[in-house]
């Protein structure tokens, strides 16, 4: 674990006392949460402060806890596996029937902020309060590459940034209906368009493909790999006597 890390958390901690809700070391990174209240104020202390002098932010990006922690992938005897089984449909008519209702907060914001003249990093994740209507403030005013940042996190997660100067889609049609990245999003969509030559014009239709697991499962059961290694060992034995 790196002292500057050690040194910069303690320093975080006794300055912003309760304002700071948790400061984590791990894999050798630093990352802190804060409340959404707290979140002009803490990243200013962060961007100003001499010993953090934070003064470059390098991403922000949206988190959807909806399904944290689960997992298509099975480990078996045949190694890893996708699709073993499917929790919910992606029918729009039985979305809401199927899913569980999620308990805590959903959405979180994560910025990645670097200090040229400390030669350090941090990580800053903020939750948001509503899950229906997730809203935290722009940080646009305190550093101004966040800008296309977090219309990109409003356009795949759907979180509003409140006080942004152009808060609109950037990745996605201007008429794009939903937020991709969400995890109650249909991966196949919800519209395909195509080129209808009578009407001479692009037209957008329902999503005519079935949902499906995007990685194939593949199980080989003929041994090929086994008798492969076998071999190799055994070569391997015969150059050694």
């Amino acid at each position: 674990m790196s002292n500057s890390l050690q040194a910069l958390s303690a320093h975080l901690t006794g300055a912003l006392a309760s304002k700071l809700l948790k400061a984590e070391i791990a894999l050798n990174e630093l990352t802190v949460e804060i409340a959404p209240q707290d979140l002009i104020e803490v990243s200013t202390f962060l961007r100003d402060d001499e010993a953090c002098s934070f003064e470059q932010l390098t991403d922000v990006c949206g988190v959807d806890y909806l399904s944290y922690g689960d997992s298509e992938w099975d480990v078996g005897g045949s190694g890893f596996t996708r699709g073993v089984k499917r929790e919910f449909s992606f029918d729009d008519s039985e979305l809401d029937a199927d899913k569980p209702e999620f308990e805590g907060k959903r959405f979180a914001v994560v910025s990645h902020l670097l200090s040229v003249k400390n030669n350090q990093r941090i990580r800053v994740k903020t939750f948001c309060d509503d899950n229906e209507f997730p809203l935290i403030d722009s940080v646009t005013e305190i550093w101004s590459s966040a800008n296309w940042f977090e219309r990109e996190a409003f356009d795949l997660f759907g979180i509003m940034f409140n006080g942004h100067p152009d808060l609109r889609r950037i990745l996605t049609d201007y008429g794009f209906s939903g937020h991709p990245f969400r995890k109650d999003f249909p991966l196949i969509g919800q519209v395909e368009m195509r080129y209808d030559e009578e009407q001479e014009r692009v037209v957008y239709e329902p999503v005519s493909i079935e949902s499906r697991t995007l990685v194939p499962r593949i199980i080989r059961e003929d041994g090929r790999f086994t008798r492969d290694a076998e071999n190799e060992a055994n070569n391997t034995n015969e150059v050694e006597k």
